[in-house]
């Protein structure tokens, strides 16, 4: 999750980036006070790993990144019970067999189990992908929200919680951001 929040707070200054140059070149308008939440403050700070995950984006992923482990974890024990069958035949088919000709079929059931092994670990590594590229789309998509809640506060910058020693409570967004992309987003299903 640390590459999560790294890969968060790119996406943010690369977002904000060009806010602050149009920013520098006309003054932006000061928001009325009724637009600016309670606290005003240069700086905020944000936990990105609960942002994501308490959201209903996240939460929504969370729960089809369980199902495909689940599917995909009784697959590999369907698999292994398959081959582990398959073994046993093999072996039991030893004693009647030419040692050249069951080498042959010891060869070829061994490439078997190390190509299923590959297949699964790949199924396992795309899931692992599919959780990096919805974390992603989230940032891409919360980005100009957490900027529009930057902005609302009056702030100048949004750090990551964990990045900083001491700050008080009020500082944090993290429940306002979450409820603000809910609004916004949803569960971000199509």
């Amino acid at each position: 999750m640390r590459r999560f929040a790294r890969v968060f707070l790119t996406l943010l200054a690369t977002a904000l980036a060009g806010s602050f140059v149009v920013a520098q070149e006309q003054p932006a308008p000061t928001p009325a006070p009724a637009q600016r939440s309670a606290v005003q403050t240069p700086i905020l700070t944000i936990d990105t790993e609960r942002l994501f995950s308490q959201s209903a984006f996240g939460l929504r992923v969370a729960r089809e990144i369980e199902e495909r482990g689940a599917a995909l974890s009784a697959e590999n024990r369907s698999i292994e019970a398959e081959l582990g069958a398959e073994e046993q035949e093999l072996t039991e088919k030893r004693s009647a067999m030419e040692p050249g000709a069951f080498r042959v079929l010891a060869d070829a059931f061994d490439q078997k189990v190390q190509d299923t092994r590959r297949a699964q670990e790949a199924k396992g590594r795309e899931l692992s992908q599919l959780l990096e590229k919805e974390q992603i789309a989230f940032l891409n998509t919360a980005a100009p929200i957490l900027e529009s809640l930057m902005r609302d506060s009056g702030a100048g910058v949004i750090l990551e919680r964990r990045s900083v020693f001491l700050s008080a409570n009020a500082i944090d967004i993290t429940d306002a951001a979450i409820a603000r992309i809910n609004t916004a987003l949803g569960d971000g299903a199509n």
